[in-house]
């Protein structure tokens, strides 16, 4: 298969292919392609999870959201102008199509609730928990590992402001369950947000799912216990 660029450009899979093995050994590549990883909220934390791990080669994405790209979301995540008034569900996968067209890219726009998370989740070993609000948040976190046994679930919290970078951090605070950020500043405080604290903690979680793929992925998907 070979895909072409708006300007023309021309790029197979055997070139990506040989690009990554010049960066990865086979072993690590073969876990990444293998994986599957969910992303509940496409926004600031959400997007940039995505586009790394597209980078990263992880092989099955799914991208949940409900709402659509706004003017306000420019200043942080992924989106670009041309993408104001379309559903994130929609957009994002254009954006990594344009990183890495061969992996598989499932996105759903839905609005999460404990009515659906047993239906829209079941299939994926590793969630990030990437929304915007508290109650968003706790509901989903505790509905996953109530849910589902061996899911493990890497959420953001705390990437307010434009205050010291190293504060965020990610820690472990359950057998299934990684937290990253500074935990404590929240855009409800008046600091805002802003991209570079926004990734930074979008790093974190990016970063936390690539470990767990390559240390403590079976073959066929499943988590190590």
């Amino acid at each position: 298969m070979i895909m072409q660029t708006e300007c023309g450009t021309q790029i197979t899979e055997v070139e990506l292919e040989a690009a990554f093995d010049a960066r990865f050994p086979v072993e690590i590549k073969r876990k990444l392609r293998n994986a599957k990883v969910a992303i509940a909220g496409l926004g600031g934390l959400g997007s940039n999870i995505a586009v790394m791990l597209a980078r990263s080669g992880v092989g099955h994405l799914l991208l949940v959201d409900f709402d659509v790209v706004d003017v306000t979301n420019l200043n942080r995540q992924m989106y670009l102008i041309k993408h104001l008034g379309l559903p994130k569900a929609d957009a994002l996968p254009d954006i990594l199509r344009e990183i890495n067209p061969y992996l598989e890219y499932k996105s759903i726009r839905i609005k999460v609730s404990p009515e659906n998370i047993a239906t829209v989740f079941a299939d994926y070993p590793i969630v990030c928990e990437a929304f915007d609000k508290p109650d968003q948040k706790a509901m989903l976190v505790e509905q996953i590992l109530a849910r589902f046994k061996d899911t493990i679930v890497v959420s953001g919290i705390g990437m307010a402001g434009i205050g010291n970078s190293n504060a965020i951090e990610t820690r472990q605070i359950m057998k299934r369950l990684y937290v990253c950020g500074d935990r404590s500043t929240d855009v409800g405080n008046g600091v805002g947000l802003t991209a570079p604290r926004v990734a930074i903690c979008a790093g974190h979680q990016a970063g936390k799912v690539l470990e767990l793929i390559v240390n403590d992925h079976e073959s066929d998907g499943r988590m190590k216990r």
